[in-house]
């Protein structure tokens, strides 16, 4: 067999192992968000209720009467109303607290973005689906490395093993 038919071969076989390789254990959730309804809250909400320990936004498309953001370096939060379509909402949440980010855009196509707080409203819909790994931990905690509550990431095997019976 000629030495690039023996290459050809070699990769082939390592793509097909690389197929066949166990997916990371994931779970997806996918809900909607009414209008009126708060998009952080009822994130969390859903978060809470399906007891996630690490998750992730996949997706969200929608849109927004009202918005709550705040800006980088900022502590506290700024607000507008008017229509506003959601171009990206971003982050990791757990029932052990949430981190997400936002970013909008008006009629006219201006965007603005930052960490999403409570009071951001929907308007005509929210399509979320949340990722979930069911092998990491994920929790909040001062570490020392900022002012502010961290992700702190776990491997459950490892958690429950280190946690006293």
């Amino acid at each position: 067999m000629p030495m690039r038919s023996k290459a050809t071969l070699l990769l082939a076989l390592a793509a097909l192992a690389a197929c066949a390789s166990p997916p990371p254990a994931q779970r997806i959730h996918a809900f909607r968000l009414k209008p009126g309804s708060d998009l952080l809250a009822e994130i969390q909400r859903h978060v809470d209720e399906a007891q996630i320990e690490a998750g992730w936004v996949a997706t969200c498309v929608g849109s927004l009467t009202d918005w709550t953001l705040r800006f980088a370096d900022q502590s506290a939060g700024a607000s507008g109303s008017g229509r506003f379509e959601i171009l990206c909402l971003s982050g990791t949440v757990s029932k052990h607290g949430s981190h997400l980010h936002l970013a909008i855009a008006d009629a006219t196509g201006n965007t603005i973005g930052g960490h999403l707080l409570q009071g951001c409203r929907v308007y005509t819909t929210a399509e979320i689906v949340v990722a979930e790994s069911t092998e990491l931990e994920f929790t909040r905690a001062n570490d020392g490395t900022t002012p502010w509550k961290e992700l702190q990431i776990r491997h459950r095997a490892r958690a429950a093993a280190a946690s006293p019976q």
